[in-house]
């Protein structure tokens, strides 16, 4: 289902994260920040208590980390991707995604400055899901 491949150096990523947290990881890349996608149920493993794991790997690579968790659903996996913001409706038809934001300041964020996040959006969800685009309404 996922079109995933990793370099060298992903892998090392990806080992120094699963040595650090023993939660699966199904896929790493860079966005603004190192993005690491755990196994569904995972999440709290990943993170550890008080987000100690997540402090631990931030300084151990000198770099900003977010943790997200993998859903089958599409529209929980974006859910998860997108948090903190909050989308209140994820609609699918025909490969094209539309999410509903719940305000003006939250659809900003989710599209960014000349659709810049929306487009690293789209580009991590087609890594697991086969869609087309991302819409926000």
């Amino acid at each position: 289902m996922s079109n995933v491949t990793f370099d060298m150096e992903t892998m090392k990523l990806i080992s120094l994260f699963q040595a650090i947290t023993r939660a699966s990881v199904k896929d790493c890349f860079e966005n603004s920040e190192l993005v690491f996608i755990v196994g569904e149920g995972e999440i709290g493993k990943a993170v550890g208590k008080q987000g100690s794991n997540v402090k631990r790997i931030s300084s151990a690579l000198k770099r900003k980390i977010k943790i997200v968790e993998f859903n089958h659903q599409l529209s929980q996996f974006i859910k998860n991707l997108v948090y903190p913001l909050r989308v209140e409706k994820v609609d699918e038809a025909e490969g094209i995604i539309t999410l509903t934001a719940q305000d003006i300041q939250t659809r900003g964020y989710l599209i960014g400055r000349g659709g810049s996040s929306l487009r690293k959006l789209e580009e991590t969800v087609k890594r697991h899901f086969p869609i087309k685009e991302i819409k926000v309404a």
